[in-house]
C-alpha cells in the first residue's frame, strides 16, 4: 500500500510539472524567471517559442563554436542591418498593435499613447515615459543611485563574484571590455550592475548619478542576443558586442562607468551629444541616450568601496533571479553612508544595553519607566511586584 501510494504520488507531481510547463509554454513564457521588485511574484519572461529554442540550440556547450565563426558574425551583422531598415519602413506600423498584445505593454506609461501617432515600428520603439510615470528616487540626494533603464538586473559586490555566479564569458573583465589598462586598474574588481533590456521595454536610458563627463569611447563589436542563455554561455557577449562607455566623476561616488552594449537586432547605441562632451554635467535620471530595434544590455561599474547595492537586488541576485526593475528605483547607497547608519544602530543598541545594565539590581529586579519594579520568578519569568513591594523613589 505505500509503494502504491508512492508511485500514485510521484506520478502526480511529475504530471503537474509537466502540465505547468505546457501552461508556460501556452502563454509564450520561456524566457528566464524574473521578480517583479514592486509586487515580489515571480514570473516567466514571454518570449517567442522559436526564438527560444533558437538560442537554446545556438548557445548550448556542444555547438557554442559555431557561434564565434566568421560565417555566423557576418549573418548576425546583417542581420541588424536588414532589421533596422524593416522597422523604419512605413509598412512596419502594422506591426505595433500585435506587439502590444503579445508583451501586455501598458500604452498609459508612454507619451504618446495612441499608436497612430507613430510613423513606423521604430518610433514605438523608442517610444519616450509619460511625464511623472517614472519619479526618481531621492531625486535632491546624491548619496543615493538609480535604476538607468525598465529592465532585468543583477548586481554583485565585485566583477570576481559577477563572473563567478552570473557572466560565464571566458575573458570577461574590465580592461576587455574596453581595451585601457588604466581605466581596468581605476576600477579593478569593482561593484558591478547588469541590466538586460527586452524588446518589449522602453529603450532610452538615464543616468544612475549626477556628474561630469570625463571621458566617452565606442567600440565596434558583434551582434549576440543578450538573453542570459548567452551571457551564462562561455561567449564573450559583453566584451564582443558593439558598445559605448561613458565615464561619470562624480562627487559622492568617485568616477562611476555606463556602457550601453548592441545586441541582436540592434542597429544602434546612441549617446547624446551632451553625454559625449567631456566636461559637461549630466544629472541624476537625466536621459542620456537610448538604443534601436532590438534588445540589449547595460553595465553600471562603480569603484571599489563606493557604493552598497540594495539589500533585496544583491539577494535575488545571489540566487541567480534576476529582478524587474523601473528607470529611477533606488539602485543602492553610498558606502560612507551605510556605514555612518550602520554605526549609528550600534551606537544605539549599546545605549539601550547600558540602559538596561543599569536599571538591574543585584535581587534580579529591574526598574521601567513608570516607576515599577519588577522581579524574576522561580520560572525564569518576570512579574510585577505588588503595591506593597513598590519602591517609592524620590
Amino acid at each position: 500500500m505505500g509503494l502504491f501510494a508512492f508511485v500514485i504520488g510521484y506520478v502526480s507531481r511529475a504530471l503537474d510539472e509537466v502540465l505547468g510547463w505546457c501552461k508556460l509554454i501556452q502563454n509564450r513564457e520561456v524566457g528566464w524567471p524574473t521578480v517583479d521588485r514592486k509586487t515580489r511574484t515571480v514570473k516567466r519572461e514571454q518570449q517567442p517559442i522559436l526564438k527560444k529554442i533558437r538560442l537554446i540550440l545556438l548557445f548550448n556547450p556542444l555547438i557554442e563554436w559555431f557561434d564565434r565563426t566568421k560565417l555566423m558574425r557576418l549573418y548576425l551583422h546583417d542581420n541588424s542591418i536588414k532589421a533596422g531598415k524593416r522597422e523604419r519602413s512605413p509598412r512596419s506600423k502594422s506591426k505595433i498593435q500585435p506587439f502590444i498584445d503579445f508583451y501586455h505593454i501598458d500604452m498609459k506609461d508612454f507619451s504618446p499613447s495612441d499608436i497612430t501617432e507613430y510613423a513606423t515600428f521604430e518610433d514605438f520603439f523608442v517610444r519616450e515615459h509619460a511625464r511623472g510615470s517614472r519619479p526618481i528616487h531621492e531625486e535632491n540626494d546624491d548619496s543615493y543611485a538609480v535604476v538607468p533603464s525598465d529592465s532585468r538586473v543583477v548586481v554583485y559586490p565585485s566583477v570576481h563574484l559577477a563572473r563567478k555566479l552570473w557572466i560565464k564569458g571566458q575573458h570577461f573583465s574590465i580592461f576587455n571590455l574596453l581595451g585601457d589598462p588604466s581605466i581596468a586598474k581605476s576600477f579593478a574588481d569593482g561593484p558591478i550592475a547588469s541590466f538586460r533590456l527586452s524588446p518589449q521595454d522602453y529603450h532610452r536610458y538615464h543616468s544612475p548619478v549626477t556628474g561630469t563627463v570625463k571621458w566617452y569611447k565606442q567600440s565596434s563589436g558583434e551582434y549576440y542576443n543578450v538573453d542570459p542563455l548567452n551571457l551564462r554561455s562561455h561567449i564573450d557577449v559583453l566584451t564582443s558586442n558593439a558598445r559605448c562607455a561613458v565615464c561619470l566623476e562624480t562627487e559622492k561616488y568617485g568616477d562611476v562607468m555606463f556602457v550601453a552594449v548592441g545586441a541582436s537586432d540592434v542597429g544602434t547605441v546612441n549617446f547624446y551629444e551632451e553625454t559625449m562632451e567631456i566636461g559637461g554635467n549630466i544629472r541624476k535620471g537625466q536621459e542620456i541616450g537610448r538604443f534601436e530595434f532590438g534588445g540589449s544590455s547595460i553595465l553600471v561599474i562603480f569603484q571599489k568601496g563606493r557604493i552598497v547595492f540594495d539589500e533585496d537586488l544583491l539577494n535575488f541576485s545571489n540566487e541567480r533571479v534576476m529582478v524587474d526593475v523601473q528607470v529611477g528605483m533606488s539602485l543602492g547607497r553610498l558606502q560612507e553612508k551605510e556605514d555612518e547608519k550602520r554605526k549609528a544602530n550600534e551606537n544605539e543598541k549599546h545605549k539601550t544595553n547600558e540602559k538596561h545594565k543599569t536599571n538591574e539590581d543585584g535581587n534580579g529586579e529591574h526598574k521601567t519607566d513608570g516607576n515599577e519594579k519588577h522581579k524574576t520568578n522561580e520560572n525564569g519569568k518576570r512579574e510585577t511586584l505588588p503595591n506593597s513591594e513598590k519602591k517609592i523613589e524620590w
